[in-house]
C-alpha cells in the first residue's frame, strides 16, 4: 500500500487543478458547459490529460532523482525518500503513456495526437529542454497551451477564440517565470547545485520578465473581451467586466511572493489562497451569468 501511495504522490494530483482551468476553456467559453455529451467528452479529455501529466512528473522524478535528494523539499518525495520504489515508477511510466494514449485514440484521434505530441515534448524537456535558459520556461508553456487544445477537439467548437490561446500561453508563462523565482528564492546559494538551470537565472532577471509578462497578459485578455466572436459576448462588451478580476488575480499572486515572500508553487498557492480562490470564483461565476443566464 505504501508504494502505492507514494505512486499516486508523484503523479502530483495536488497539481491537476490546473489541467480543469486549462482544458475547460473552450466549452465554457463555448456555451456549451451544460451540453451532457459535450461535458462528458472534456471530462474524458481531462482524466487523460490528468493521467498523461502524472507519468510525466514520474519521468521527471527518475531524472532528477539524484539533484531531489540534494533540494530541501524535493528530497521529501516518494521517489529520493525511497517511499516508492525505483522499479515499479519505470514500470508505470512505461505502460502508463501506452493505455493513456490508446484510451485517447479510441475516444478521438485528434486528442490522441495532442496527447502524444504534450507528452514528447514533456520527455524533451525532462531529459534536455529544461536546461537550456529561457526554452526552459516556454516548453513548460507550451504543455497549458496544448491542453486548453485537448478541450477544444474534443468538442464542436463555433464561438472559441484564438485569444484564448494567447491569453492561456501568457498565463501559464506567467505562472512558470513566478515558480522559477520561488524556487531560485528558496534554494539560494545553492541553486545552480541542485539545478543546474538556475546558474542562467537571477532575481532581477526573473523579476523583469514577470513584469513583461503581467502587463502583456492582461491586455491580451482585454483584447479577448473585445474581439471575442461569441455574439453575447461581442454585441453587449460585458466580457469587459470580468477584466478586474483577471487584474486582481494577477496582482494576487505578485502580492504573495513578493510581500508575503510565498515559496510555494503557483498551483499549491492556488489551493491554499482563500482570496484568490474567491477571485477565480467570482470570475468563473460572471461568465457562467453572462454566457448561460443573461441570454435566456
Amino acid at each position: 500500500m505504501r508504494p502505492l501511495i507514494g505512486l499516486l504522490k508523484t503523479m502530483r494530483p495536488k497539481q491537476w487543478t490546473k489541467n480543469i482551468i486549462f482544458v475547460f476553456p473552450a466549452i465554457v467559453f463555448d456555451g456549451k458547459l451544460f451540453d451532457i455529451p459535450s461535458l462528458l467528452a472534456v471530462l474524458y479529455a481531462t482524466a487523460l490529460v490528468c493521467l498523461i501529466a502524472g507519468t510525466v512528473y514520474i519521468l521527471n522524478d527518475l531524472v532528477d532523482i539524484e539533484s531531489d535528494r540534494q533540494h530541501p523539499r524535493k528530497r521529501h518525495r516518494p521517489l529520493p525518500s525511497g517511499q516508492l520504489p525505483i522499479a515499479l515508477a519505470r514500470t508505470v511510466a512505461v505502460v502508463l503513456p501506452v493505455v493513456t494514449l490508446s484510451l485517447a485514440l479510441a475516444f478521438n484521434w485528434r486528442l490522441a495526437v495532442i496527447l502524444a505530441v504534450y507528452f514528447a515534448i514533456q520527455i524533451a524537456y525532462s531529459l534536455r529542454l529544461k536546461h537550456v535558459v529561457i526554452v526552459d520556461i516556454l516548453t513548460v508553456t507550451s504543455g497549458f497551451v496544448l491542453r486548453v487544445a485537448a478541450g477544444v477537439v474534443v468538442i464542436e467548437v463555433t464561438n472559441f477564440s484564438p485569444w484564448l490561446y494567447i491569453c492561456t500561453g501568457l498565463l501559464a508563462l506567467f505562472l512558470a517565470i513566478g515558480k522559477r523565482r520561488q524556487e531560485l528564492m528558496l534554494l539560494g546559494d545553492k541553486a545552480a547545485s541542485v539545478r543546474p538551470i538556475f546558474q542562467y537565472y537571477n532575481l532581477p532577471l526573473l523579476d523583469e520578465m514577470l513584469r513583461v509578462v503581467t502587463t502583456s497578459t492582461f491586455i491580451a485578455y482585454t483584447l479577448y473581451t473585445i474581439e471575442t466572436p461569441s455574439p453575447i459576448l461581442a454585441q453587449t462588451n460585458m466580457a469587459l467586466g470580468t477584466v478586474p478580476f483577471v487584474l486582481y488575480g494577477l496582482f494576487r499572486y505578485l502580492y504573495l511572493i513578493y510581500v508575503k515572500g510565498e515559496m510555494a508553487a503557483p498551483d499549491e498557492v492556488l489551493l491554499k489562497d482563500r482570496p484568490l480562490q474567491i477571485d477565480i470564483a467570482l470570475f468563473a461565476l460572471s461568465f457562467i451569468v453572462i454566457i448561460y443566464v443573461i441570454p435566456g
